[in-house]
């Protein structure tokens, strides 16, 4: 992965926005259009290493988004258009026309808006358990919303870890963790920032906060995203959820509800995954580069 791998600094609003590319191995096949893959409301770019490993032929690229990873010092406004609006900037920047556009959890948000926002820019899209309105009750505030599903990861974000093996124990406990391969080792070490003796999260607890009240409230930008989706469009649900608990973040009734009302949704239950190891186990992996065959991105052999 290393010989494909780089990083770059693209300019964004109030500074720079750090993005993970990985080019086409050497004597691969062309694998189809380019990959934009978005990650998650507390990850990084580097959530994406076991599906790119899979992806050989595959251009895939993959921002730390404002406020996470090594973009943690971008400063707000945040806001799911907003992220949008940098995923435009960083094609810009990279001179690419328009690309499949993949997110997983809050960046299938993120994905939806950009296919509101900048429909030019979306060759396909994927959506990897997230995307779709919240399961929420009516009668709680957007505070109590997002302490309802993302209590454990707001205290985590105000956590501090002695060092980077503090922090991998501290997911080895994770009831959601449950396949541990180096991939996850990566992603987790990655996350970890600070002095040492005084090593934190890098997201920053302002930017999850209103990025979670943002999806919560995207009647401007959801819905008429989710309905301007292309035909054929791969939802895949995880049966567990961040807890590994059942149901998952979206229960499959729900799913279906929404199926029904967009009809371009091709929704795919992956068994055996919950919301994190969809992306990390291979099942999960599995799934994604099927579901990204489907928009056009073939797993090329060298």
């Amino acid at each position: 992965m290393a010989d494909r791998y780089r990083t770059v600094d693209v300019p964004v609003r109030g500074g720079d926005l750090r993005v993970g590319i990985w080019e086409p191995a050497e004597g691969t096949e062309p694998a189809g259009p380019p990959v934009l893959a978005v990650h998650g409301i507390t990850a990084s770019h580097r959530a994406w290493v076991s599906v790119v490993d899979r992806l050989p032929g595959a251009r895939i690229v993959a921002p730390d988004l404002r406020g996470r990873g090594r973009s943690n010092e971008l400063p707000g406004p945040y806001g799911i258009t907003g992220h949008a609006d940098d995923l435009a900037r960083l094609l810009d920047h990279l001179r690419v026309p328009s690309a499949i556009v993949m997110g997983h959890s809050m960046g299938g948000f993120v994905t939806v808006a950009t296919v509101h926002r900048h429909p030019d820019r979306v060759a396909g899209a994927v959506l990897v358990d997230g995307g779709l309105p919240l399961p929420i009750p009516e009668d709680l505030t957007p505070d109590e919303a997002t302490a309802a599903i993302l209590g454990p990861v707001q205290r985590r974000l105000t956590m501090t870890f002695a060092d980077h093996e503090a922090y991998r124990d501290f997911f080895r406990a994770h009831p959601a963790f449950t396949d541990w391969t180096d991939a996850t080792t990566d992603y987790i070490d990655y996350d970890l920032v600070g002095e040492p003796g005084n090593y934190h999260p890098a997201t920053s607890f302002e930017a999850m906060a209103a990025d979670s009240r943002a999806q919560q409230d995207g009647e401007d930008w959801l819905l008429p995203g989710l309905a301007a989706l292309p035909p054929g469009t791969p939802f895949l649900r995880a049966p567990r959820g961040l807890l590994d608990e059942e149901p998952g973040l979206f229960p499959a009734p729900w799913v279906a509800r929404w199926a029904a009302e967009f009809p371009a949704l091709d929704v795919r239950e992956v068994a055996g995954t919950n919301h994190y190891t969809l992306l990390f186990n291979d099942a999960g992996t599995s799934a994604i580069v099927d579901a990204l065959a489907a928009a056009g991105v073939t797993a090329a052999r060298g």
